[in-house]
């Protein structure tokens, strides 16, 4: 079964503690523990400070990431934290709403044959996180993308139910939570 993980730092596996922004080893990261298991083919399309493409260039170009390792069993999305944190004005509706019309017109063309959407872990206060909006809407967020997932007929799963461990900086996952989002992927996808 091959998987392609689309996400931002957390699917990445940026650790907070380097000072050169280096990620945890492949056997740390939730996506690495992911590709541990049988007859997995996992496809890590994390990247830091990603966002939810939310114009045509950025869509395309999104597609074209992930085209390169179709065809594929499982797409799962894990994005929005980075949308809070770039847009003082932003809501978990707004988040939800882009990401619907990124799913709308990316899936079409991607075709996957199961699409997990995922929504990131909420944060809590630390360097990156003092701001209460933060810390509200990315709580949201999970019901938010609920409904898009309902809408559009897709998996869901929230990474809050998992309960997962973020670092000093209130944002990125620590060892421990990376396992528990590990955990939580394979009970979504029934491995």
């Amino acid at each position: 079964m091959k998987i392609i993980c689309f996400g931002d730092s957390n699917t990445w596996g940026y650790d907070p503690r380097s000072y050169l922004g280096e990620r945890y080893p492949k056997d740390v990261r939730w996506t690495g523990l992911l590709s541990a298991l049988p007859r997995l083919e996992v496809v890590n399309c994390g990247v830091n400070g990603r966002t939810i493409p939310n114009t045509p260039a950025r869509v395309s170009a999104a597609c074209a990431e992930l085209g390169r390792y179709l065809p594929a069993d499982v797409l799962l999305v894990m994005l929005g934290g980075n949308d809070l944190l770039c847009s003082p004005d932003f809501r978990a509706e707004n988040v939800a709403e882009r990401m619907e019309r990124f799913l709308r017109d990316a899936l079409p063309r991607l075709e996957p044959g199961r699409t997990l959407l995922v929504s990131p872990p909420p944060m809590r206060p630390g360097a990156w996180v003092d701001e209460e909006r933060l810390i509200t809407e990315s709580a949201r967020l999970g019901e938010c993308l609920a409904r898009t997932a309902e809408v559009l007929g897709l998996e869901f799963a929230d990474a809050a139910a998992w309960a997962p461990g973020l670092c000093f900086d209130g944002v990125h996952l620590d060892e421990a939570g990376h396992r528990a989002v590990f955990e939580g992927v394979r009970r979504a996808l029934g491995l």
